[in-house]
């Protein structure tokens, strides 16, 4: 039994030029939507996560608490529940799965909103990573409907920097003998630990380490903890999809479509949403001060780093109840102006 439900899209026309056939978006639900329709909230999901893993979010007496508003969480192209390599039909499955960007997610997310829901007025969109990449390209393509945003841990463009590390993270893979250019019949198990190896140096900080922050959280050593939070995280993937997920990361670029034609401080300027922008202090993805740039040409924005040694995973739902709370906080600061 699914605990979601599925926007089905016939053809959907893909900024490469190619079409995305029987594109199917997942998505789920919670709360009701409100007689005035204004109590909505689109959480997208991150790079390898799923709406499930958006839900340490959502609750009653958070911020995001279901009995005040109605949140969708759709899910992004590519990781295993909406159409993705491993479950495209074929023959442009697997390694000939299109490339999906930014635009064509969120894009198709509105598709689903308007058609399904009938919204025209969205309270919040907020995401951790790649749903802040997201979040960005919402309040950028439809800065009328979008009210207000709050991205954490993330950029509205990936930085070279960021997309040297995702180098990175395909070579891991594809080195991997059984790969088989994305033809394997086994998972590549051997890829699939590296790259956990590889995410486990940079998600969170030099002083996470320091601290030994991993034996606090019941892992016996660091190789424990590499074992089994890294490459357990990974390897039950499938490498495809996580292929496709890297190539939308690496060309996000809320500008990159034909409404702003690359200028990327129009595409900022555009948005009209109040927003908080929300890196993790110590994010090596993501460092603040990319974001300081960002909001410095956008018209209604604040920074509000999360001071933390948790890097990258000072944003991730429910990893870090510190963090989670200043987040939380945030959240209900915004919603209620």
């Amino acid at each position: 039994m699914w605990d979601y439900e599925i926007f089905n899209i016939d053809s959907l026309p893909l900024q490469s030029g190619t079409t995305l056939r029987e594109a199917k978006l997942a998505y789920k639900t919670y709360g009701r939507l409100n007689a005035a329709r204004d109590n909505v909230v689109v959480l997208p999901t991150f790079f390898g996560g799923q709406h499930t893993q958006n839900e340490g979010m959502i609750g009653e007496g958070r911020a995001l608490d279901p009995s005040k508003y109605f949140i969708i969480v759709p899910n992004m192209f590519g990781n295993s529940v909406s159409t993705s390599p491993s479950n495209a039909t074929p023959p442009y499955n697997r390694a000939r799965f299109p490339n999906v960007s930014l635009y064509d997610n969120v894009s198709a997310q509105h598709r689903l909103i308007t058609q399904v829901f009938g919204i025209e007025k969205i309270a919040l969109v907020t995401g951790w990573s790649m749903g802040g990449q997201q979040t960005y390209q919402w309040g950028s393509l439809y800065p009328d409907m979008v009210e207000r945003i709050l991205p954490i841990c993330t950029s509205a463009r990936t930085s070279r920097h960021n997309f040297v590390f995702l180098e990175g993270v395909k070579a891991a893979i594809t080195a991997d003998d059984a790969w088989m250019g994305g033809s394997y019949e086994k998972p590549p198990l051997k890829g699939l630990r590296a790259m956990g190896r590889v995410y486990a140096g940079w998600a969170v900080s030099q002083a996470f380490y320091r601290e030994e922050v991993y034996l606090e959280l019941g892992y016996e050593s660091l190789e424990d903890y590499l074992v089994n939070f890294w490459e357990a995280r990974r390897i039950n993937a499938d490498a495809n999809d996580l292929l496709a997920m890297v190539w939308t990361w690496q060309n996000a670029d809320i500008s990159n479509n034909e409404i702003y034609n690359g200028d990327f401080k129009k595409a900022l300027g555009a948005i009209k949403a109040r927003a908080i922008v929300m890196p993790g202090r110590t994010d090596l993805y993501f460092p603040p001060e990319d974001n300081e740039l960002e909001v410095a040409q956008m018209p209604n924005a604040e920074l509000r780093p999360i001071e933390s040694i948790w890097g990258h995973l000072a944003g991730g739902p429910g990893f870090n109840p510190v963090d989670s709370k200043f987040m939380d906080d945030a959240i209900n600061e915004i919603l209620a102006n």
